[in-house]
């Protein structure tokens, strides 16, 4: 299925890539998540892309969009950058579907623009994050903030390890769409913002434990709240392995606070569900959006 790439700008004057599937219908967004960029969502879009308007986004600091000079990569900034994709596009109502990173942005957005929702799904992510899957992203990003590789095969075998339930071509996407090639002396590097990773790996200067928690916590406070908010159909959707969203969480979310909520639990799936179980992951997702 082809796509086509266009710019966009988002908000502190950001040009951010976005990938655009289909033109009719209504607008569907997808977010992806932490690390990973527009064509995670590949094998899911030819199910949706018939039906609706399908846009994928790099996030700042992702993929082929800008990154930001002073590293403003917080919650409220990536809400800021659809707030304006989406006025600047002229849409006035859409779905979201958020993973990850991309999921908790999707849960912020939606609290601030309630008028807007028409759907959301929240793929493996939650106000509150499992310590096991948190401390294991915060050790990979510590260990490779900054890794640099001799072709795209290279990098393909460390996603291996990185996504070790993936299917093998999500693998190959991931490392064709997430590097580029330095000019200088030909090496691959990733596309995502240093900074970035450096600050999930315990890695960024100037910024005290005491200041981290803080932010955490509001954070986590604004997407419960948010959560409290929504009322349009919102679809939780959990890897049976996932070590970031817990079953007691999810519950929580789908079941308590979500007005009309949702959950589908996707087997043989961790916390990446879309590429560790594609079939699985799009029959859940496509029957909550298509009503199949």
């Amino acid at each position: 299925m082809e796509c086509s790439e266009r710019k966009i700008q988002g908000a502190d004057g950001l040009s951010l890539n976005l990938v655009e599937w289909s033109q009719e219908g209504v607008p569907m967004l997808l977010l992806h998540g932490y690390s990973n960029e527009a064509h995670i969502w590949d094998d899911f879009i030819p199910h949706v892309a018939p039906h609706y308007r399908v846009l994928a986004l790099d996030l700042r600091g992702h993929g082929d969009s800008d990154w930001h000079a002073e590293g403003a990569y917080d919650y409220e900034n990536h809400v800021d950058d659809i707030e304006a994709i989406v006025e600047a596009l002229g849409i006035e109502r859409l779905v979201v579907i958020g993973h990850s990173l991309g999921g908790r942005i999707a849960m912020l957005y939606a609290g601030r623009n309630l008028e807007k929702i028409a759907g959301l799904v929240i793929v493996d992510s939650a106000p509150e994050l499992d310590h096991r899957g948190t401390l294991r992203i915060s050790m990979e990003a510590a260990q490779n903030h900054d890794p640099s590789f001799g072709s795209v095969a290279e990098y393909e075998q460390m996603l291996v390890h990185l996504y070790p339930s993936a299917t093998s071509a999500s693998i190959r996407r991931m490392a064709l769409h997430g590097c580029h090639q330095r000019e200088d002396d030909g090496r691959w590097i990733l596309k995502m913002d240093t900074a970035f990773r450096q600050a999930v790996g315990g890695g960024s200067q100037g910024v005290d434990s005491d200041e981290i928690e803080k932010r955490q916590a509001h954070a986590k406070e604004s997407m419960w709240e948010a959560l409290k908010k929504i009322s349009c159909p919102t679809l939780v959707v959990r890897g049976a392995a996932s070590d970031i969203l817990s079953a007691e969480v999810a519950d929580r979310m789908a079941d308590e606070v979500l007005a009309r909520g949702e959950l589908a639990v996707v087997a043989q799936a961790g916390h990446s569900v879309m590429t560790d179980n594609p079939e699985g992951f799009n029959a859940a997702v496509s029957k909550f959006v298509l009503g199949e």
